[in-house]
């Protein structure tokens, strides 16, 4: 007899209901449920976010016109839209973390054994490679009046923090529009020799003097008013697009005592095997931090400096 499963089925199936289950005894998320389980929930969210749902209406009139299916995924009936709000108002969020957490760990697994994966790679490196960036999103203010924004315009804002090794998130998390990036970006952590790409609206000395301190290679674009000296320039190797190779310090973390210290950027260079098409990159990834390295790198006839420090 021939087996035929949904492609929801088959997604379902990426979540081991035993896995699912222990996540909810862990957060008590059912503690005073009735009938509805976490189990269900996470079938309408999911539902919501594929079908392109927008309201409780479309989630639950979706769900009921599959009525004959719902048994197969483990949800006896649909829903009605004040027991999926009640649901989502108090039950709690760490639970879908932990699913994510889950979800997520077996991805890196199957990115890692990727036959071939690495090999395909002109640009690669040895350590862990990030890149962090945030964006706004644009929300309608009079639906969504709770995302303030500016006076007529409502918005949140994601931060992502994205693993090139399979180009997976390894942090994502939504907040108010007006939140900065760097308030975000401090609370994070990062294993040593991590190397970390940000563009200049991460710029905090204090916070490039965090990253040191843990051991993380990181770097960014220099703003134009940065306040900075040269203590060391620096021998630039022939036939490269790095322009210039110095030692910097900057005056505000002098003044407050911080002392920094730099490696040798050109070494870096030297152990990548890269042709021409990839030293723009080179430049850019190899980094990190705080007694900086300035190096301006050459890219489509423009010049622009980058901040580059090893720890």
């Amino acid at each position: 007899m021939t087996r035929v499963s949904s492609i929801f089925s088959q997604i379902l199936q990426l979540i081991p209901r035993l896995e699912f289950e222990s996540a909810v005894r862990q957060h008590h998320a059912e503690r005073h449920a009735r009938g509805f389980s976490s189990w269900g929930q996470f079938i309408a969210m999911l539902f919501c976010q594929l079908g392109h749902a927008k309201s409780l209406r479309e989630i639950c009139g979706g769900l009921a016109a599959s009525e004959g299916k719902l048994r197969h995924l483990g949800l006896p009936t649909a829903p009605a839209r004040s027991t999926l709000a009640y649901a989502n108002e108090h039950r709690p969020w760490q639970l879908q973390r932990t699913v994510f957490e889950q979800l997520l760990a077996k991805c890196q697994t199957l990115a890692a054994n990727q036959p071939g994966t690495r090999k395909k790679r002109k640009f690669r490196f040895k350590n862990p490679l990030m890149s962090l960036d945030a964006t706004v999103i644009d929300l309608c203010a009079k639906m969504f009046d709770w995302a303030k924004f500016r006076r007529t315009k409502g918005a949140v804002k994601l931060h992502l923090l994205l693993d090139h090794d399979g180009y997976l998130p390894s942090f994502a998390v939504i907040t108010e529009g007006k939140k900065h990036e760097v308030r975000v970006a401090r609370q994070m952590r990062f294993a040593p020799g991590t190397i970390l790409i940000f563009d200049r609206g991460y710029t905090d000395y204090q916070w490039f003097t965090s990253l040191t301190q843990q051991g993380v290679y990181f770097v960014t674009r220099l703003k134009e008013n940065a306040d900075y000296g040269v203590v060391e320039k620096r021998e630039v190797l022939p036939g490269r697009d790095v322009l210039r190779d110095e030692v910097v310090f900057f005056y505000k973390l002098e003044q407050e005592g911080k002392e920094v210290v730099c490696g040798d950027f050109s070494q870096c260079l030297e152990d990548t095997a890269l042709d021409s098409a990839d030293r723009h990159a080179a430049c850019e990834i190899s980094a990190t931090a705080i007694d900086v390295r300035l190096v301006p790198f050459e890219s489509g006839g423009s010049i622009a400096p980058a901040i580059v420090c090893l720890p």
